[in-house]
């Protein structure tokens, strides 16, 4: 283990006491190798904007993690996930559930193919396309999206990906009521749960929204 590794673990573990969340040493492992590998790849793909790896682990792991509990269903769709966030951790603590990561840019989608394989993940599935052009076989239990779009275009592009009950995860920072007052008549949000990322800066909320057009 190099001392990256070990520096890693170490504040993997801090971070974690402060959260409900249990998780394996396999799955802990798994998480500091996921940052090692953004870290490696960003030097020539520019996946993220942070740069410095314990910082991920904040900014994109535990932002990512605090979402777990929350998850109804089996089946879900991380859309615009970019480097897999917050699909690959989530689906790195959450093996039998399976997820789906999508994005348009090809380089995005090599990351998470090479990630898949080097962590020996058997739960994801990348998908590079476009989300309104994404026809699924089955719908899926939740829709996820992290910095992706605002909720009207969220609800508006993967309303055809989602289940009769299922549910759209939206990730945002601060919470605004004007972002909800635009959201067509179908969609109504059923809960704004306020996160606690440890060592985050700055508010994070997780919206859940679900599609009333099913009960007519």
């Amino acid at each position: 283990m190099t001392d990256l590794e070990r520096q890693l673990a170490e504040k993997l573990n801090t971070l974690l006491k402060s959260t409900a969340l249990s998780i394996t040493d396999q799955q802990k492992n798994q998480l500091v190798k996921l940052v090692l590998l953004l870290h490696k790849w960003n030097k020539a793909y520019n996946l993220t904007s942070v740069r410095d790896p314990s910082e991920m682990l904040v900014k994109h792991i535990l932002d990512s993690l605090v979402v777990s509990p929350y998850l109804q269903g089996e089946r879900f769709i991380d859309v615009g996930t970019g480097p897999g966030l917050p699909g690959l951790p989530l689906a790195i603590i959450n093996p039998n559930k399976r997820f789906f990561l999508l994005d348009s840019l090809g380089k995005r989608i090599s990351f998470i193919r090479h990630t898949v394989r080097e962590l020996g993940l058997t739960n994801v599935e990348p998908v590079l396309s476009r989300v309104e052009y994404f026809q699924p076989d089955h719908q899926f239990d939740g829709v996820l999206s992290r910095a992706f779009a605002s909720l009207k275009d969220m609800t508006d592009w993967c309303a055809h990906l989602v289940e009769k009950n299922g549910l759209f995860y939206a990730l945002k920072g601060q919470f605004h009521q004007q972002e909800a007052d635009e959201l067509k008549a179908r969609f109504v949000i059923e809960n704004v749960i306020r996160l606690n990322v440890p060592e985050l800066i700055g508010e994070r909320h997780l919206v859940l929204v679900k599609s009333v057009e099913f009960n007519d």
